[in-house]
C-alpha cells in the first residue's frame, strides 16, 4: 500500500519515546526495526530514542543485552560498529508512576530538542494508556505533531475498546493515532493490493460469480509460553481473529479504493466489516468451532496440555476457532469465508488461499472432476504466492493431467533483505502514512461482529472441543460438502 504515484514524505527529526521499552515487544520487534531502517538509510535524520522503564533494576545490563538481540536479527554483511552508533541513540529514563515529578526528566529530555516531532510508542497493557495520555497532556508533551502508537489488546469487548479510545481522545485527535498491527506490514499482504489492482486477470474474477470459497489459516506450534495470564482472558478470538485474520479479510474482500490514501482505503475496509453476516445462537452452532489443545507431540517432542501451560485445574479458554463467515453484498454473497487459527498445531504457518469454482464443462470426464484453480499467499515462515492451475502429464496416454504450483517465491527472486513487517510500520508511522493503521470506526465495527459470536457462545454454553497437540485442531465440521481445509504435509508441502 505504498503510495508510489505519490511523492515519499519527508522523515523528520523525531523523539520516540517508548513506554515499556525494556518489554519483550521492544527488545525484539521495535528497535530492530528503528535500527534496521536507520543502516539503511531510510531514517537519515535526526532522532532520540527514549526507553521509559518503571523499574531502575532493568537498566542493568540493558544495552548489552539488546545489542546482542541486534546482532542475531542482522543476516546480512554490516560494520558491527554501526550497532554501537545505533545505541548511542537510546535514553533509559526510569518512570515509576504517572506524576508530573517523575514525567520530569522526559520532559526535561523533550524540551531539548522541541523541534522534533514526538513519537509515543505505548508498548503496554491498554490499562495504562489513559494515564501517559493524561501526564503527557498535563506536562505539554503534545502537539499538533505528536503521534501515539497503541498495541494490541485493545480492549476485551466493545464497551472496553470504546473506554480505551474515550481516554487516549482526551489528549490525542483520530488523526494523531497508529493503531498497530503487525500482519499489515507482511510483505505478502502489501501484494494483496497489488496483485487484486493491477492485474485484470484477478480483479476481473474476484467475487462470488468465479470464487467458491476462502480460507484464511493462522497455525502456531507453540503454546501459549509466558502470554498464560493475559490469553487465559482473551483466547484465540480476541487475540488472533478479532485484528488479524479479520484484517486479512477486508483486505480480500473490500472494494478498489478511489485512490489509494488513508481514509479511502479504511472506508472500503469497514464497508466489510459492517456487511459481515452476524452469528445467533443456532448460526453460531453450525459455522463455529473452539476448541481446546491437550497434551500431545509437535515435532516428535512431548509438549503438555493448555491447562497445564496456564498452571488451571480447569479453563474455558479456547485455544483454537474456526468461523464461517458470510459477508452480505453484491460482491461476496453467500461465498463462505473460512477462519482458522490455533495453538499447538501441527505446523506454523499463515496463509489465504481462493478457492475458484471448478470449469463449467468438463472436457476430459476420464479423469474425474476437474479441480478448480487456487491462489495462495504465503505469509509466514516464508513469503510466496502459487497459482495451483491443472497441467497435462507429459507422453501418450490421452489427456492425464494433475494440479501444478506456479509459484512466486520472495526470496529466490528478489536478492535484496525484506524488511520486517515493523519495520515498515515504523517508517508509515514516521512519515505520517495511516493506510496500515486501523481507525476506530474499523475497530468498533470489529468488535460488534465479534461479540456476535461470544455472546451466542454464552447463550449456547458452548464447550471447548479437545484437540491433541500437534493435530490441526477440530475444524472440520463447519466445512460444506465438497470443501476441505488444504493443510501442510510433513515436508511442509501442501495437500492441493
Amino acid at each position: 500500500m505504498e503510495q508510489s504515484s505519490q511523492k515519499t514524505k519527508i522523515i523528520k527529526p523525531f523523539n520516540a519515546v517508548i513506554f515499556g521499552g525494556d518489554g519483550d515487544l521492544a527488545v525484539r520487534k521495535i528497535y530492530p526495526a528503528f535500527f534496521h531502517r536507520y543502516v539503511d538509510n531510510q531514517i537519515n535524520c535526526d532522532f532520540n530514542i527514549y526507553s521509559i522503564t518503571r523499574s531502575i533494576k532493568k537498566h542493568d545490563n540493558f544495552y548489552s543485552n539488546l545489542k546482542t538481540f541486534i546482532e542475531k536479527t542482522i543476516d546480512y554483511d554490516l560494520d558491527r560498529n554501526k550497532i554501537d552508533s545505533f545505541l548511542k541513540t537510546i535514553k533509559l529514563i526510569n518512570i515509576p508512576s504517572h506524576t508530573e515529578k517523575d514525567y520530569d526528566v522526559l520532559k526535561n529530555e523533550l524540551n531539548k530538542s522541541s523541534s522534533f516531532q514526538n513519537i509515543f510508542y505505548l508498548s503496554t497493557p491498554a490499562d495504562a494508556f489513559g494515564d501517559i495520555s493524561d501526564m503527557l497532556k498535563k506536562c505539554n508533551l503534545i502537539d499538533v505533531r505528536s503521534k501515539v502508537v497503541l498495541e494490541k489488546p485493545l480492549g476485551f469487548s466493545l464497551a472496553s475498546s470504546k473506554e480505551i479510545h474515550s481516554k487516549i481522545s482526551k489528549s490525542f485527535n483520530e488523526n494523531q493515532i497508529y493503531r498497530i498491527d503487525h500482519y499489515l506490514g507482511k510483505e505478502t499482504v502489501q501484494n494483496l493490493m497489488v496483485l487484486r489492482f493491477a492485474n485484470h486477470l484477478f480483479e476481473h474474477s474476484w467475487s462470488s460469480e468465479d470464487i467458491e470459497s476462502v480460507q484464511i489459516t493462522v497455525a502456531e506450534n507453540i503454546g501459549v509460553g509466558t502470554r498464560g495470564e493475559y490469553y487465559d482472558h482473551s483466547g484465540a478470538l480476541l487475540d488472533m481473529v478479532q485484528n488479524h485474520l479479520l484484517q486479512l479479510l477486508c483486505l480480500i474482500a473490500m472494494e478498489p479504493p478511489a485512490k489509494l490514501e488513508a481514509d479511502f482505503v479504511r472506508n472500503e475496509k469497514l464497508k466489510v466489516l459492517n456487511s459481515l453476516r452476524f452469528f445467533n445462537e443456532d448460526s453460531a452452532l453450525k459455522q463455529t468451532v473452539k476448541g481446546q489443545y491437550t497434551r500431545g507431540k509437535v515435532f516428535e517432542n512431548q509438549v503438555p496440555s493448555y491447562l497445564e501451560d496456564i498452571n488451571k485445574y480447569e479453563s474455558g479458554t479456547e485455544t483454537f476457532v474456526a468461523i464461517k463467515a458470510f459477508i452480505d453484498n453484491w460482491r461476496w454473497k453467500n461465498t463462505p469465508f473460512y477462519l482458522r487459527t490455533g495453538k499447538r498445531m501441527k505446523n506454523r504457518y499463515s496463509e489465504i488461499i481462493i478457492n475458484f469454482k471448478s470449469v463449467k464443462h468438463n472436457l476430459f470426464p476420464s479423469q474425474g472432476e476437474i479441480p478448480g484453480n487456487k491462489l495462495i499467499m504465503r505469509l509466514q515462515p516464508e513469503e510466496r504466492i502459487e497459482l495451483v492451475q491443472m497441467t497435462k502429464l507429459p507422453g501418450p496416454g490421452g489427456y492425464r493431467y494433475k494440479p501444478i504450483s506456479l509459484k512466486l517465491d520472495y526470496m529466490d527472486s528478489f536478492l535484496e533483505r525484506f524488511p520486517e513487517a515493523y519495520e515498515r510500520l515504523i517508517i508509515d508511522i514516521l512519515r505520517g502514512e495511516q493506510t496500515l493503521f486501523m481507525r476506530q470506526d474499523e475497530l468498533e465495527a470489529a468488535w460488534r461482529w465479534i461479540e456476535s459470536i461470544t455472546h451466542s457462545w454464552k447463550k449456547n454454553k458452548m464447550k471447548n472441543i479437545l484437540y491433541e497437540a500437534g493435530s490441526w485442531g477440530p475444524g472440520d465440521s463447519i466445512m460444506e460438502k465438497n470443501h476441505a481445509w488444504i493443510k501442510l504435509k510433513e515436508d511442509g508441502d501442501k495437500e492441493i
